[in-house]
């Protein structure tokens, strides 16, 4: 159970954390400065376990991995929001920080309430109002990404990827993967 820290939409990734601040690798430091510019409490305040819910295409704008990055050294525990840009939803799964497609729930939801997640049923229930909420699950494939701390330590522990998951995965982040996945490099090229 945590609590919800509410944003708005088209959240970009310059807003979780401002590109002055992605000359940093060590996530505490990323920490520090997330959201540091429309939430300057955020940093101080926030708890292991809390919940980020947000409006329509969350973490729109670059690529860096800096962002989910952040908000996950902060100790959130899921990012629920309305939509999400495709590549944050992408890297977010990359580096094990679950996040939750449920419109109604944010919605319903506000800045400060109590809510529980459970990320193998895609149940949200504000213990607030005492509303529940479905979302969609995570898929399988994803879950046991986000569950072994990201990509990375999924390939680690499996060993490999097999079939199109490979090469699934290798278009999302190749940089991240050559060091662990033995592909053709034509396979790692994006198209």
């Amino acid at each position: 159970m945590g609590l919800i820290w509410m944003l708005g939409d088209n959240v970009n990734t310059d807003v979780i954390i401002p590109g002055r601040y992605n000359v940093h690798t060590d996530r505490s430091q990323l920490a520090r400065y997330c959201l540091c510019e429309v939430l300057p409490e955020f940093a101080q305040q926030v708890k292991a376990g809390d919940v980020v819910m947000a409006g329509h295409n969350f973490g729109c704008g670059s690529s860096r991995e800096h962002a989910p990055a952040a908000i996950q050294a902060c100790g959130i525990q899921v990012v629920i929001a309305r939509s999400f840009a495709r590549i944050f939803y992408r890297n977010a799964v990359n580096i094990g920080l679950p996040v939750l497609v449920c419109e109604e729930a944010v919605l319903a939801s506000a800045d400060g309430q109590q809510v529980e997640v459970d990320l193998a049923t895609g149940t949200i229930r504000n213990m607030t109002t005492d509303q529940m909420f479905q979302a969609e699950p995570l898929n399988p494939f994803v879950a046991r990404i986000v569950a072994a701390g990201g990509i990375i330590e999924y390939i680690r522990q499996e060993g490999t990827l097999r079939g199109f998951q490979v090469f699934f995965v290798a278009c999302i982040c190749p940089l991240s993967l050559r060091p662990f996945v033995s592909l053709p490099e034509t396979m790692l090229r994006l198209k």
